[in-house]
C-alpha cells in the first residue's frame, strides 16, 4: 500500500511529457497557410486583426487557438454552416500537432 502510494506521488511530481512534438517553422507555415486561407475572402478591421495574429502565431496551439476568431469572421461573412464547414477542414493539417482530443468538430 505504502508503495503504491509512493508510485503515486512519484508521478504526480514528475513533469508530464508532452503528447504532441513541436511543429517547424516549414510545418508552421503549412498550418498557418491553411488557416489564412479559410478565412481569406473576409474582409473588414476583425478580418484584418485576424490575419496579424496567424501572422504572428508562434505555435501550432496558438493557431488552433485563432479557430473561434476565425470561425467569427467567416460567420459574419458568410454563414455559421461556411464557418463551421471551413473549421472543421482546418483538422486535418492540426493532426499531430494539438492534443488529439482538442480536435472536435464544430456542428
Amino acid at each position: 500500500m505504502i508503495q503504491r502510494i509512493a508510485k503515486l506521488i512519484h508521478r504526480s511530481l514528475q513533469p508530464r511529457r508532452k503528447s504532441v512534438k513541436t511543429a517547424s517553422l516549414k510545418e508552421l507555415q503549412v498550418i498557418r497557410s491553411a488557416m489564412t486561407s479559410c478565412v481569406n475572402d473576409c474582409e473588414g478591421i476583425q478580418a484584418k486583426r485576424l490575419h496579424l495574429k496567424i501572422t504572428s502565431a508562434a505555435t501550432a496551439q496558438d493557431l488552433w487557438m485563432l479557430r473561434n476568431d476565425a470561425y467569427q469572421v467567416i460567420s459574419q461573412q458568410h454563414s455559421q454552416t461556411e464557418a463551421a464547414t471551413r473549421i472543421n477542414h482546418l483538422m486535418e493539417p492540426f493532426d499531430g500537432w494539438v492534443e488529439p482530443r482538442q480536435l472536435v468538430k464544430i456542428r
